[in-house]
């Protein structure tokens, strides 16, 4: 009976069949087969629930994570696995199912704890390994290139590994690539577009001996390398624009992070720097960087209950969500697994991940605001969008009825106005204000076009400024930003008297000037401080102000009618309306971008407070708190600890430090495994988000560790790495297949060709719209969309035709989490909820599908089709031509003859189609 168990727990009482009580008892003898009978089904080998191992010594004495030690020594009654067996009402009663052990088996195993728990060396069931003692977790070693018999081969050290591990198999490397192939290899693995004909046809024809490296020294120094390449990274750190979860709510101010990682690959940032940066950029002169640990899906406020249970679930999980990212993105370990129990793989314990917690325990996930220093790209970018906008500015100044004109003139307005008159030559120009609706009258920019179209009234053209009197505070409102070039609030002049104030401009010659154009926020965030009336006055050459326009020409403002558009479209000839439109939209799309390159804006990144006070929490529960804990790394990879009153930023900052330290083996050999990745569709390491005992080991782990040793001693340098991989023999391999080979070695993991890869999604889409001329190489800002809408539940209806901003590459579209591309997404792009290492590579009849009859192909084909008809008018013409810009060489005879006979039935759009959807364009080789 059960009952009878609880009676060796009581002093005096002697179970009639317990007739050996005194004798020593032996673990082997005695104690280990009732574990093996009622136990090990558990708790031995791989099954180890609670994370209780039973089988080994060190691991039984050392218990689960529910209860710490299960077997205290001469202490059976507070030994936790003596009370579940013995105690029929425990919490955690054993085994939970089937037969329970004999009241003589209880006895034994209470009095071999009393008698000191005593358990040989030696008789354990398994011999357990040391886990610190994995290959990922060894000192990174300089290895010294082996020696080889083919001495005409290697190119540089990585050949060498290569060839070593070819020739231990008896296997040869494939011959040389032909020189159209590994063109388009490289052009598309560097940047992610092919190449172009030119570039061809100069390659082809180049004999000096450096030809590959200018290829490859021309390819890294395009901007197109860093939007190639920031791709990879924004898979794995799970970049998206919305939250994610149910709602799934926009995120519009997440592309500074995107952009902050396509310029950092582009200055080739040195990887240690980058890290840096991504986690305490805001000490660094990198804020945006800081994205990197907000890249996941966050619940908002209003999804998260209010109750205080929910909320510290919330946090919890958000903190959780930014230590997975830096395991995974840095250390190629999954330290997250460690959140409510051991890892059961890895030697990463509970305490270990709930210390990596503490470093990052003061981030929050918001919008915030901050200055962002602008990189070359931003600033390019800016000049470029000011610079259109000012052309847009003059072309609308012309379709504006004269000042003196009886047409029905637009409203004031606080975004801008465009007053127009019979050019007049003058010198000084001033903007008399005579009241507003609201305090100081403030306006953002000045702007005064003479005949010619040029705004004459910027600074750099000499003009000097006067004023009635400014409201200045430090760099903002000053009368200087009145001209600077730059619109909205922050850079604007604002007057010292209440609804008035005038600002004068003077040419450093005489100038014919037709309109000033002005506006009080371009940005459209303020409609305060407007002029309501006002004058505009020039200076004759008798010294005389005359008016020129002023406020009765217009409709008063109106804050419920505040268009931005500067005109009334309506008293615009009917010919001339659609074209203004389309220029007003132009317009105020570029003032939107503008404001977003504006120095102070709204981004999605790391906020930071007072930490949170971190403790360990049993099965992952914040209702389940224990110990509090420090920051500290795991134990396993270093000693870096802080104090619990540490500061927020200075836990960052230490973190960052260990993790680009050369004495942290994991760093450079994650970073190199993905470059190599990069190149040959799978890393030397399959598992690159997983170097542990879960991950698959090296293929190749001396070059490995070579290429992680030069990597550090390059200086961290990412574009170091890619010259030596693309320069060497094994690059430059052809994809031809050898059968004997392949019998060897089925997957290729010993290299001895270069392996086919098909195109990535955005590659496809980006590679067409580039060989037809299309592609908008515009850098930067918010996304284009591909769907009718930017967030939320469901029903995305997909884009179908795209113009301008929509034919920017796709990188920069608004990644909507849970929804891929409708035509693209089906070539396996993540759908950007999980950290996706390595995208796989199906085939399915959805992708021939969609590029066959999607909208998008069908326009682009129509197109190609269109300029090529314009410049051949012979059909065989047509023909040899597609297949250059396609393929980047001329049709076989045979293939002509079908091409030309299907050009002539079905036109030249289909024999487009084909080549788009052909094997030899969607495969690198």
């Amino acid at each position: 009976m059960r009952w009878l168990a609880l009676a060796i727990f009581l002093p005096g009482i002697v179970l009639a069949n317990d007739t050996t009580f005194a004798e020593t008892v032996d673990f082997v003898r005695d104690v280990r087969p009732i574990l093996q009978k009622y136990c090990y089904e558990c708790h031995a080998g791989d099954v180890r629930k609670s994370g209780l191992r039973l089988d080994v010594r060190s691991e039984a004495m050392k218990g689960g994570e529910l209860y710490g030690e299960s077997i205290l020594a001469g202490k059976p009654e507070e030994s936790p696995l003596l009370q579940f067996i013995a105690d029929e009402d425990a919490d955690l009663q054993m085994p939970p199912e089937g037969a329970a052990p004999t009241s003589t088996e209880i006895a034994t195993l209470k009095r071999w704890i009393e008698q000191g728990a005593a358990w040989p060396d030696g008789v354990d069931e398994v011999k357990l390994t040391n886990p610190g003692d994995h290959w990922s977790f060894r000192p990174i070693e300089r290895s010294v290139p082996p020696v080889v018999t083919r001495a005409d081969w290697p190119r540089n050290p990585i050949d060498l590994f290569v060839l070593a591990r070819l020739e231990s198999k008896e296997l040869s490397p494939s011959e040389d690539a032909p020189r159209r192939d590994w063109l388009r290899r490289v052009t598309f693995d560097l940047i992610g577009l092919p190449p172009t004909q030119q570039e061809w046809i100069e390659f082809r024809d180049d004999d000096r001996e450096d030809a590959y490296q200018r290829v490859v020294d021309r390819l890294l120094d395009s901007p197109r390398y860093g939007e190639r390449w920031a791709q990879h990274w924004l898979d794995v750190v799970r970049y998206a624009d919305t939250h994610g979860f149910e709602v799934n709510t926009e995120r519009p101010n997440a592309w500074p992070y995107r952009d902050y990682v396509i310029e950092a690959l582009n200055q080739d940032v040195p990887y240690n720097q980058f890290i840096r940066e991504q986690l305490a950029g805001d000490t660094l002169n990198a804020d945006a960087a800081t994205g990197f640990l907000v890249t996941a899906s966050v619940l908002l406020p209003g999804q998260i209950g209010k109750d205080e249970a929910s909320k510290r679930l919330a946090r919890q999980d958000s903190i959780d969500e930014i230590v997975t990212n830096i395991g995974t993105s840095f250390l190629g370990m999954t330290i997250h697994c460690a959140r409510c129990h051991n890892h059961k793989f890895d030697p990463i314990s509970q305490r270990d991940y709930y210390e990596m917690q503490a470093f990052v325990s003061g981030v929050e996930y918001q919008d915030r605001k901050f200055e962002i220093p602008l990189g070359d790209m931003q600033r390019d970018q800016l000049q470029r969008w000011t610079q259109r906008q000012h052309e847009l500015t003059m072309l609308l100044g012309r379709a504006a009825p004269l000042a003196d004109s009886t047409s029905l003139r637009p409203m004031v307005n606080s975004y801008e106005n465009i007053d127009r008159f019979t050019p007049v030559r003058t010198r000084q120009v001033r903007f008399q204000v005579k009241a507003t609706n609201r305090y100081e009258p403030c306006i953002d920019e000045l702007e005064v076009f003479n005949i010619e179209g040029v705004n004459v009234a910027l600074a750099e053209h000499g003009t000097k400024l006067t004023a009635s009197g400014s409201n200045v505070s430090p760099n903002r409102h000053e009368l200087r930003l009145i001209n600077d070039g730059n619109y909205g609030n922050s850079s604007s002049w604002m007057s010292n008297e209440v609804g008035g104030g005038w600002v004068a401009v003077e040419f450093a010659e005489p100038q014919l000037i037709e309109q000033v154009v002005w506006g009080r926020d371009r940005q459209g965030k303020f409609s305060d401080r407007l002029a309501m009336e006002y004058t505009i006055e020039v200076r004759d050459e008798n010294g005389t102000w005359k008016s020129v326009a002023d406020s009765t020409n217009r409709h008063p403002f109106d804050p419920q009618k505040n268009s931005h558009a500067p005109l009334d479209v309506n008293t615009i000839a009917e010919g001339e309306q659609s074209q203004i439109r389309k220029m007003l939209h132009e317009k105020e799309m570029l003032a939107k971008k503008l404001s977003q390159l504006d120095g102070s804006r709204s981004v999605f990144a790391g906020t930071f407070r007072e930490p949170d006070e971190i403790r360990i929490l049993g099965r992952g529960s914040p209702e389940m708190p224990k110990e509090r804990v420090s920051p500290a790394v795991p134990d396993l990879l270093g000693t870096t600890i802080l104090s619990n009153d540490a500061p927020e930023v200075q836990r960052r900052l230490a973190l960052a430090d260990w993790i680009v330290s050369e004495n942290n083996p994991l760093t450079s050999r994650v970073m190199v495994n993905r470059i190599w990745q990069g190149h040959f569709g799978m890393g030397l390491v399959e598992t690159s988000n997983d170097l542990g005992h879960n991950g698959v080991p090296p293929s190749h782990p001396e070059l490995l560790d070579w290429l992680s040793a030069e990597f550090i001693q390059s200086g961290w340098s990412m574009k170091h790495m890619h010259r030596l991989i693309v320069l060497s023999s094994t690059y430059r391999q052809s994809s031809s297949f050898h059968p004997a080979a392949a019998e060897v070695d089925t997957d290729n993991r010993l290299l001895w060709r270069y392996p086919p890869q098909r195109l990535m999604g955005e590659v496809i889409r980006d590679s067409i719209l580039s060989i037809n001329e299309n592609l908008n190489l515009e850098m930067g800002g918010p996304g284009f969309s591909l769907f009718d809408k930017r967030g939320g539940l469901s029903g995305f209806s997909p884009i179908e035709s795209f113009e301008k901003d929509g034919l920017r590459r796709m990188i920069y579209s608004h990644r909507v989490r849970r929804e891929r591309d409708p035509v693209f997404g089906a070539f396996d792009s993540p759908d950007y909820g999980q950290s996706t290492p390595r995208r796989r590579e199906s085939t399915t009849s959805i992708q021939a599908l969609n590029l066959f009859n999607s909208s998008f192909v069908l326009e682009q084909s129509r197109s190609l089709a269109e300029r090529l008809k314009n410049q051949h008018a012979d059909v065989p013409l047509q023909v040899e031509a597609v297949y250059q810009r396609v393929l980047l060489r001329p049709p076989t005879p045979q293939e002509q003859k079908e091409a030309t006979t299907l050009v002539d039935q079905h036109g030249l759009d289909s024999l487009c189609r084909v080549l788009f959807n052909s094997n030899e364009f969607l495969f690198i080789r």
